[in-house]
C-alpha cells in the first residue's frame, strides 16, 4: 500500500502543477483572443482550477470506479466552503467584505446546484439524462456572468498581441500532464482503498478532495496577498458551482455514476448543510475571522467523523 500512496502523491502533484500551467497558458491565449478580463478571471481561472476534479472524474467512470466521482465532488465542495474559505479569512486577518452583487448571484446558484445534485444523487445512481440538466444550468449561469461582466468593464484600447506560441505549447503539454496525473491518481486510489479496506468513495471524499482543492487554495492566497479577498471567495463559489453542475454531467456521458450509501447517509447531507450555512452566514455581506475559524473546525470535525470506524 505504501507504493500506492507514493504514486498517489506524485500523480496528484503532477496533476496540480499541470493544471496550474494549463491555467496560466490559457490566460495568455485568452488575452490574445481579446477576452474581457472578467471572463478570463471567472471562467479560465475558475475552470482551470477545477480540471483535476473533472479529468479524474471522467477517468474514474471509464475505469469502472464511478464511486470516486460523487466522493470527490462532495468532498471538494465541503473542503472549498469550509477549509479553503476558513484559511482565506485567517490569512486576510480581517473580515472579508462581500459587497459585489455577483457574489449574491453566485450564492443563489450555489444553493441551486447543491439542490440539483441532491435530487439526482439521492437514489444512488446518476444518469446522463438527469445530469445533463447541470450543463444547461451552468450555461445560464455563464451567460448571466459574461453579460454582466462585459457590461461592467471599462473599454480599453485593444493592442495587437503576437500569438503566444510558448503558451500554446505549454497548454498542450499541460493537458497531457493533467491526463496522466489523473490516470495514475485514480489507479493509486484503487490501490489505497484495497490496502485500507475502505471504499474508493471515502478515499476520494477525504484525501483526493483535499488534494484537488489545492489549486483553489493557491489562487486564493495570491488574490488575498493582492488585496482581492472578495475575488478569492468568488473563485471558491465558482469552483463549487462548476464541480456540482459540470463534472457529474460530463462524467455521466461515459457511464452511470454510482453514489454509495456511505455518501448518501452522511456526506451528502453535510454538503447540503454546508451550502445553507455558508449562505446564511454571508447575508450580512461579510465573513468574519471568527466565522472562518468556525468553518475550519467544522471541517476538522467532518474529517474525524469520516475517519471513525
Amino acid at each position: 500500500m505504501v507504493i500506492h500512496f507514493v504514486i498517489f502523491l506524485i500523480a496528484l502533484f503532477v496533476l496540480i502543477v499541470a493544471a496550474r500551467f494549463f491555467t496560466k497558458a490559457a490566460e495568455e491565449l485568452g488575452k490574445w483572443l481579446s477576452f474581457p478580463s472578467f471572463v478570463i478571471g471567472i471562467f479560465i481561472v475558475g475552470i482551470g482550477t477545477s480540471l483535476p476534479e473533472l479529468i479524474s472524474g471522467v477517468l474514474s467512470v471509464s475505469r469502472g470506479v464511478s464511486e470516486i466521482v460523487p466522493g470527490n465532488i462532495i468532498g471538494a465542495n465541503i473542503s472549498n466552503l469550509l477549509l479553503v474559505t476558513g484559511f482565506a479569512v485567517a490569512l486576510s486577518r480581517k473580515p472579508i467584505s462581500l459587497g459585489s452583487m455577483y457574489i449574491y448571484i453566485d450564492l443563489h446558484f450555489l444553493l441551486g446546484s447543491f439542490f440539483m445534485f441532491y435530487i439526482i444523487a439521492y437514489d444512488g445512481l446518476i444518469t446522463w439524462q438527469e445530469a445533463i440538466m447541470g450543463i444547461l444550468v451552468f450555461i445560464v449561469y455563464s451567460f448571466y456572468l459574461i453579460k454582466g461582466g462585459t457590461q461592467s468593464e471599462t473599454p480599453d484600447e485593444k493592442q495587437k498581441i503576437p500569438f503566444p506560441v510558448k503558451s500554446a505549447i505549454i497548454l498542450v503539454l499541460a493537458a497531457v500532464g493533467i491526463y496522466f496525473g489523473a490516470e495514475y491518481t485514480v489507479q493509486a486510489i484503487q490501490g489505497i482503498a484495497r490496502g485500507l479496506q475502505v471504499p474508493e468513495s471515502i478515499v476520494a471524499l477525504t484525501v483526493l478532495s483535499v488534494g484537488t482543492t489545492l489549486p483553489e487554495l493557491a489562487v486564493n492566497i495570491t488574490a488575498i496577498k493582492q488585496g482581492k479577498a472578495e475575488m478569492a471567495i468568488g473563485n471558491i463559489l465558482g469552483s463549487c458551482i462548476f464541480n456540482t453542475l459540470v463534472i457529474p454531467s460530463t462524467a455521466s456521458l461515459i457511464g452511470v455514476i454510482k453514489v454509495p450509501k456511505e455518501l448518501l447517509s452522511f456526506s451528502l447531507p453535510v454538503m447540503a448543510g454546508t451550502g445553507l450555512l455558508f449562505y446564511l452566514l454571508t447575508q450580512d455581506k461579510r465573513i468574519s475571522v471568527w466565522e472562518g475559524l468556525m468553518f475550519v473546525m467544522i471541517y476538522v470535525l467532518f474529517i474525524i467523523k469520516i475517519a471513525m470506524p
